[in-house]
């Protein structure tokens, strides 16, 4: 039984995977000094509610918070007497080595997003990414990350107007009925919206320009449902990209990884 853990820069998310479905997935709040204690309360108490049986063997974690990591490493050792795996560090492998500039490191979100959408797609993709930030991850033919984009987030946009104009409330994204909005809310959220599929399309356009060949363009996060009612913006929409990305990974280190 596989713990996979997610921690973005807003919300973490636990999945357990008992080797052919997910189980449930758990989500909280990031917070960087969270303890080991504090997440086994949460966790557990939840698992409790959903009357799962536990007996998890590995963990694996993908993090864009690097300072939640010795903190999920005890959690791991104390309460599951494993050592985890997390995407990005040396000792863990990864079906396909990025292709990037010498120097850089490529986040472990976008490491594990390949991962997962190249086993259930192929390669030659555009990953979006509908998170903190909005990211496009460029997929090569042979599962390799080669690149991509990141752009600000839907909901970091809105904060942002929010914030920097006195005159403007805070809204939620909505797919607005119009273009043309007729109160205040409505042309933000028509600006948001219209906004982000203008980027989506106008950006995935040029990846496939620039590569010269097909791409198919997925789609994930939390808010790609509500892009995703746009006919013709993606070619699929996969709700557990990430933690699929992570169990492929897993599984990779535990036939081919360091010992």
């Amino acid at each position: 039984m596989l713990l996979a853990i997610d921690c973005g820069n807003t919300n973490t998310v636990f999945s357990i995977w008992d080797g052919e479905k997910f189980l449930c997935t758990l989500r909280t709040s990031t917070h960087h000094a969270r303890t080991a204690d504090a997440y086994f309360t949460w966790f557990s108490t939840l698992i409790n509610h959903y009357g799962i049986e536990l007996d998890i063997t590995d963990v694996i974690i993908s993090t864009t918070v690097p300072r939640v990591v010795f903190n999920l490493r005890v959690f791991a050792d104390r309460f599951f007497g494993c050592r985890p795996v997390v995407v990005g560090k040396p000792e863990c492998a990864l079906p396909h080595e990025p292709r990037v500039d010498i120097g850089t490191a490529v986040g472990p979100d976008r490491l594990v997003n390949t991962a997962g959408a190249y086993d259930r797609h192929g390669g030659d993709l555009i990953v979006v990414d509908f998170g903190t930030a909005t990211t496009f991850d460029v997929v090569a033919k042979d599962g390799a990350y080669i690149g991509g984009v990141i752009a600000p987030g839907v909901n970091l946009s809105l904060e942002a107007l929010h914030m920097a104009a006195a005159a403007l409330p805070h809204v939620d994204i909505s797919k607005p009925q119009s273009v043309i909005g007729t109160n205040t809310v409505a042309c933000m959220q028509s600006g948001v919206f219209w906004g982000y599929v203008g980027l989506v399309r106008e950006i995935s356009a040029r990846i496939k320009e620039e590569r010269a060949r097909p791409m198919k363009v997925i789609a994930t996060g939390g808010l790609a449902p509500l892009f995703d009612q746009t006919a013709d913006l993606f070619d699929a929409f996969e709700e557990d990209l990430t933690m699929h990305g992570l169990v492929v990974i897993h599984d990779y280190n535990k036939e081919h990884g360091p010992a």
